[in-house]
């Protein structure tokens, strides 16, 4: 199985070391590749003083690769809103990511400050 033109993704970039910025992007699939794909969509950056994913105003083109250990990749469902996306809190304290109506996804089960 292999992703497809036109699925949505969720790819979290991880961090090499506790000081690197911690970042994801959300985008919809526009080419593949044998061993990577080119994503058109959004980078969310995590802002340490707010404790909140920021989303970065400017749409970008990121060919993203599909044998990195350090990339994490999840399929989106085909009717989520990539322009409605944000991050929300639980009360319990986990991180999940939504349109606010057709999916969400928990990013941490372990709370959105480890």
């Amino acid at each position: 199985m292999s992703i497809e033109v036109g699925e949505k993704v969720h790819i979290i970039e991880r961090r090499a070391f506790e000081t690197d910025v911690r970042r994801h992007f959300l985008g919809e699939v526009i080419a593949k590749g044998p061993t990577t794909i080119r994503v058109h969509g959004h980078v969310f950056v995590f802002d340490e003083a707010t404790g909140e994913f920021k989303r970065h105003a400017d749409a970008r083109t990121r060919v993203i690769p599909l044998a990195d250990a350090r990339v994490n990749l999840i399929v989106l469902p085909p009717e989520a809103d990539l322009t409605k996306v944000r991050y929300e809190h639980s009360a319990d304290g986990n991180l999940y990511v939504s349109d606010g109506t057709t999916f969400s996804l928990a990013i941490n089960e372990f709370g959105f400050r480890r």
